[in-house]
């Protein structure tokens, strides 16, 4: 496996810039909007323009690369993803930045559904999932390190935009290396919501509210540290200590899964999560205590941020092999329908109840998971096709991944 890694070392390169870059951007752009003087439903809504643009990635993207291949595709993406955060410094009014988050999820999705094709292509049946698991662990800490820049300067400041366009422009060039041939590109077969419902109706409701928890953790989360007086260096640690939690958590907890019913390992971990969120809700001092702050977000993106792959996990145990990738690929979309709720909610319970607003959402959300969870342990049966280990799976996943994983 690690000789394929070394292998497609310029692939994994560019998916880190790639990564800190659009995490950086997501962040910065959220204080900035801030500091404009948006509300935090007005950031909300511009925010939630970045899944928007992902879920049409996901029907368009496949359309243009079958007319124009993946390399020119590629390069188009990312020149204009490295437009778009330009774009932002010229203009201030919320429906242009809503525009640009929009094309900035259309053009990253279609950059991981290209990225992903290549990578698909340079491994084979021993090593899929390996190769899988190292490319969420890129995406991931990447993203994280692109949090954790976001003291580098003001977010006012024209440098940390430029900063991001430089970075996207750099990781074409270590990508574009790797495309020594052009991938295949099959557009995998749909499956309705309701279809995926009767499949898994676990997967279903696990996919879309893991989906709202992952957008206010992505977008909602700098607003709240800032709402509880954090500085924008630590809104930036916080931020990548709650993406820590996720990537520490996802192993432990989808090995887990692979042992005992996955229901149970969903409920388990949402339960956590819900007792973290009651207690910084009911104790408020634990949101201006730092050490306290930071372990319960820790925890909350710990046991939140890995339950996606135990979903989908749990829906491949239901299903042949044949139907996974069309199951996979509309759950991607239910995810990036809730991604697309998240920051909408998140940012209006802050703006309508404070700080605790997040909590809250984060409590119906967690009461919902581990409810289903226990729900469907209780009253239905435990019939599979298989059992399948789990792969992780990262937020950005886009349905050329799960081909990679469902080929394994």
């Amino acid at each position: 496996m690690w000789r394929t890694v070394r292998s497609a070392w310029p692939l994994f390169i560019g998916m880190v810039l790639l990564m800190i870059s659009n995490g950086l951007l997501s962040t910065i752009l959220t204080i900035k909007a801030q500091e404009i003087g948006f509300s935090e439903t007005v950031i909300g809504l511009m925010q939630s323009g970045y899944p928007i643009g992902f879920i049409f990635s996901c029907f368009i993207t496949p359309l243009l690369i079958a007319q124009s291949g993946h390399v020119r595709v590629f390069a188009a993406l990312v020149s204009i993803a490295s437009t778009s955060a330009l774009v932002h410094l010229i203009t201030f009014d919320p429906i242009s930045w809503g525009a640009m988050r929009i094309l900035s999820g259309f053009c990253f999705s279609g950059i991981y559904i290209v990225a992903e094709s290549w990578l698909n292509s340079l491994s084979d049946n021993k090593n899929r999932g390996s190769l899988l698991s190292t490319y969420f662990v890129v995406q991931t800490a990447g993203y994280m390190v692109g949090q954790m820049m976001l003291g580098l300067s003001r977010p006012g400041d024209i440098s940390l935009f430029i900063f991001v366009s430089v970075l996207l422009s750099i990781a074409l060039v270590p990508i574009l290396i790797v495309a020594t041939t052009q991938p295949s590109n099959d557009e995998p077969q749909r499956i309705t919501v309701v279809e995926l419902f009767n499949f898994s109706p676990m997967a279903l409701i696990g996919g879309f509210a893991t989906g709202v928890a992952n957008g206010g953790l992505v977008f909602v989360t700098a607003l709240y540290a800032r709402s509880v007086g954090l500085s924008i260096t630590a809104t930036g640690y916080l931020l990548a200590v709650t993406t820590l939690g996720g990537l520490l958590m996802q192993f432990p907890l989808g090995s887990l899964s692979d042992k005992i019913d996955r229901r149970i390992v969903i409920a388990g971990a949402s339960s956590v999560t819900l007792i973290v969120c009651i207690t910084m809700l009911v104790f408020p001092t634990t949101q201006t205590n730092t050490v306290t702050l930071f372990g319960g977000f820790l925890l909350i993106g710990g046991f939140t941020l890995p339950i996606y792959s135990i979903c989908m996990a749990h829906m491949n145990d239901h299903l042949k092999t044949s139907q996974m990738v069309a199951a996979s690929s509309t759950l991607i979309l239910v995810f990036a329908a809730g991604m697309v709720l998240g920051p909408i909610v998140g940012s209006f319970a802050l703006d309508n109840a404070g700080a605790n607003g997040m909590f809250m959402m984060y409590i119906v959300v967690a009461a919902t998971l581990a409810g289903t969870g226990i729900q469907r342990v209780l009253l239905s049966d435990k019939k599979v096709v298989d059992g399948r280990d789990i792969v992780p799976i990262a937020s950005t996943i886009t349905p050329e991944a799960t081909q990679i994983q469902m080929d394994d």
